[in-house]
């Protein structure tokens, strides 16, 4: 959230320059409050833990947050029950002439086939184009990232030689952009993919700001058109048990999987995993709110 002072107060400038947003008199009594909308397209298969983990980090700010759940209608889920999905979730057809400040779209394990083998790939490619005129600031994670990389820019994801999974130190490459404000030089995050868009090609268009990634993972973070569109090519909402289950879940199903990158202590899976990423995954998701949603949206959602 802002901070109010006056306009000519001399530490304004400095705080500025560091990101940190700071209102004058003027513009404190002339704002407009309102329920923030955001929608989540939640393509992920078990609904309900990734709708407990993005609840979770939506919630870390004082701005009220109303939230709709969608999901797409060319396929069917397994894992979740349909009265859960009739009773929580919407479909584009249903909400297609109304407007919302932020989205976010999941990620989905489909990374081993090409998008174009996705059965709902096209359903997707039409969600994105809808969200460029009634949505102020969208958030793609993992594979919904790698899918706007190649929707929005055609730079296609390769597959990886080994699963990427595990928790992974990324590094801070532009500081001057407000949705990195907080965050650490160096940081964690948890990934969990077969797949990668290549960071040469991501830092080559023009149309990309890179904010922060790894020697080993990649791009975490990119940003595009001041903030309407950003990219995570990692899980920083996943909580302390989420990599836990899926090494499990592979283990119990004969996949070749080893174990999770800096997650247990002493890479003993018998050991509590270590919750090293939260902070940040509250700052990322805080910083997306309030300097790409709060700050940008119109107070009459109906001009966005």
């Amino acid at each position: 959230m802002p901070i109010k002072t006056q306009s000519d107060l001399p530490a304004r400038e400095i705080l500025e320059n560091e990101n940190i947003f700071v209102m004058d008199e003027y513009r404190a009594l002339n704002q407009h409050i309102r329920p923030l909308q955001v929608l989540i397209l939640n393509i992920m298969p078990v609904k309900q833990d990734t709708e407990l983990q993005l609840l979770r980090a939506l919630s870390n700010t004082p701005l009220q947050v109303d939230v709709t759940f969608m999901n797409v209608k060319s396929h069917i889920s397994l894992n979740t029950s349909v009265n859960h999905l009739n009773k929580f979730y919407t479909c584009l057809e249903e909400i297609r002439d109304q407007k919302y400040d932020g989205m976010i779209i999941t990620g989905a394990p489909v990374e081993d086939i090409s998008f174009e083998e996705v059965d709902y790939w096209e359903e997707i490619c039409e969600i994105m184009d809808w969200a460029q005129t009634h949505v102020t600031s969208t958030i793609h994670i993992c594979w919904a990232a790698q899918a706007g990389f190649y929707h929005y820019y055609g730079i296609n994801k390769r597959s990886l030689p080994s699963k990427l999974f595990g928790v992974y130190e990324h590094k801070v490459s532009n500081r001057k952009i407000p949705l990195v404000r907080g965050f650490d030089d160096v940081f964690l995050a948890p990934h969990s993919r077969h797949t990668e868009t290549p960071a040469a090609e991501i830092h080559a268009c023009k149309e990309l700001t890179v904010l922060a990634e790894s020697p080993i993972a990649g791009v975490f973070l990119a940003i595009a058109e001041n903030g309407k569109k950003i990219f995570v090519n990692g899980h920083p909402e996943y909580d302390r048990y989420t990599l836990n289950n899926e090494y499990y879940r592979d283990l119990n199903k004969g996949l070749p999987i080893h174990i999770p990158y800096n997650y247990y202590p002493h890479d003993n899976p018998e050991e509590r995993p270590l919750l090293q990423w939260r902070s940040h995954s509250n700052n990322l998701y805080s910083n997306w709110l309030n300097y790409y949603v709060y700050q940008i949206t119109p107070y009459d959602i109906r001009e966005i």
